[in-house]
This record gives C-alpha cells, sequence and structure tokens, in this order.
C-alpha cells in the first residue's frame, strides 16, 4: 500500500501537497483561534505540514495518516526539526475509513475527498472523529466559472463537469449536508501557480538525473505537456479552498 511514485516525483520538493501557500496556511491556522492542546486527526497528511506547523505555533496535538511512504517519512522528520515529535504523530496507512480511537477536537481532509468517495462521504467519515462542537477542515476543487465541455472539465482532473460544484453550490453542499461554514482559505493564482509550477521544475531534474529509470517516459511526457494544459484549462477554470465546517 503506497502512493503511485509518480505523485512523490511530481512533488519531491514540496511541503504542501496542495495550492495553499505558507503564508496562507499559516493564516488559517491563525484565523481558526486554535488553543493550545486541540487535538487533530489530519487524514491524507502528506508531509505533515500543517500539523507540524500549527503544532508549533499553535501547540496543538495530533496524528497524520497518509498512504504515502515517503511523505510519512517526510511529516516525521518535519516534526523532528520543528521540535514537535513529542506533540503530533504520523502513520502510514490509508486514510480512507480511518477513525478516531477518540473523539478530536479537530478533523481534517484537505484535498483528498477520494478517501470517502467524494465530498459528502468525506464529511460522514470526518465526522465519526469529531467530538461535539469541533471543527472540521475540508479542502476541495471548485469551478471558477461555467466549464464549457468535457475537454475541458478532464483537462482540469476531473471526469466530468458534475465533479465540482461553483464556489457557491459548494457551500450550500456543506449546509445540506448539516454543517455550517464557519471560515474558508481560498488558494489564488499565485498560490496556484507556486504548487503546479514547482512540479516542473521538480520533474526536469529528476529526469537529467534519471533518464534510464521505468517512469522516464512518462515523466517526458507529462513535462512536455503538462505546461500548456494547466495554463489553457486548470488556471482559468479550477478554483480550490480550505472550508472550515461546524455541524449545527
Amino acid at each position: 500500500m503506497d502512493l503511485p511514485r509518480i505523485f512523490t516525483l511530481r512533488e519531491s520538493s514540496h511541503r504542501i501537497h496542495n495550492p495553499l501557500t505558507p503564508g496562507k496556511l499559516a493564516a488559517l491556522g491563525r484565523a481558526l483561534h486554535l488553543a493550545p492542546g486541540t487535538r487533530v486527526l489530519d487524514l491524507a497528511s502528506g508531509s505533515g505540514e500543517m500539523l507540524c506547523t500549527w503544532a508549533r505555533d499553535h501547540r496543538v496535538t495530533g496524528t497524520g495518516v497518509d498512504i504515502s511512504s515517503v511523505f510519512t517519512e517526510e511529516a516525521r522528520a518535519r516534526a523532528a526539526e520543528l521540535g514537535v515529535a513529542d506533540q503530533v504523530a504520523f502513520v502510514h496507512g490509508d486514510a480512507a475509513g480511518h477513525v478516531s480511537d477518540e473523539p478530536v477536537d479537530l478533523v481534517a481532509c484537505v484535498g483528498a475527498t477520494w478517501i470517502g468517495n467524494g465530498v459528502a462521504g468525506t464529511v460522514e467519515l470526518l465526522g465519526r472523529s469529531l467530538m461535539p462542537g469541533g471543527l472540521m477542515l475540508v479542502g476541495e476543487p471548485y469551478w471558477l466559472r461555467e466549464v464549457p465541455d468535457q475537454e475541458t472539465a478532464e483537462a482540469c482532473g476531473a471526469g466530468g463537469k458534475d465533479d465540482f460544484l461553483e464556489l457557491p453550490e459548494l457551500i450550500e453542499q456543506f449546509g445540506d449536508l448539516g454543517y455550517d461554514v464557519v471560515e474558508m482559505m481560498l488558494a489564488d493564482q499565485d498560490s496556484w501557480d507556486r504548487y503546479q509550477a514547482a512540479q516542473w521544475l521538480n520533474l526536469r531534474r529528476w529526469l537529467d538525473g534519471n533518464p534510464g529509470d521505468e517512469l522516464a517516459a512518462e515523466v517526458r511526457a507529462e513535462l512536455t505537456t503538462e505546461p500548456a494544459r494547466y495554463t489553457r484549462y486548470q488556471r482559468a477554470y479550477l478554483g480550490w479552498g480550505v472550508f472550515a465546517l461546524m455541524a449545527r
């Protein structure tokens, strides 16, 4: 059980595996007014930057679960680097279906709602670990504008136009699921660019150093087409945000 290697190659220099910048991630932590000792469960925690920096800055405690062995080791190293290894732990495992042994104050899935087969299933899964009155964080893409055709939807990483909603409809969906949206932090074009464009340099440097690797042809093809695809489609049509929810 592990994440396909191409994902770790793309984001080998990333500490945050989504379109939030470190500044936006820090601003979200401040906006949530996290009390010292807040207990967090972070599903699909990646390299652990959210949990580690919030442990340092707000003295939260908690656990991250991620399917990538590479990212999990990076998260443990980051916790040691920031001096918070006694506050947080990282588990290599499948976040899909993971429920905390005891209810936590804050439960998160920031950008991996596939673990619950979509927003509704992920919210239901997260709610099973959340104490009454706690905070839930969900990271999810949304359409910035009406998508004209199937080609555009697929070029944005969706199976079709119905995979994502526009922002007001996404907010309404959370309400239909029984939650108030109490905060949000949205990616902007610059933070999207930093997330996406950094992948191209990662791929090129890896390709230059590993021309005979079995993934070299796949990486070469992706590097050839990805910048134009991103700038033609995703940059114009796809938004992304983290939404803080509380059960009604």
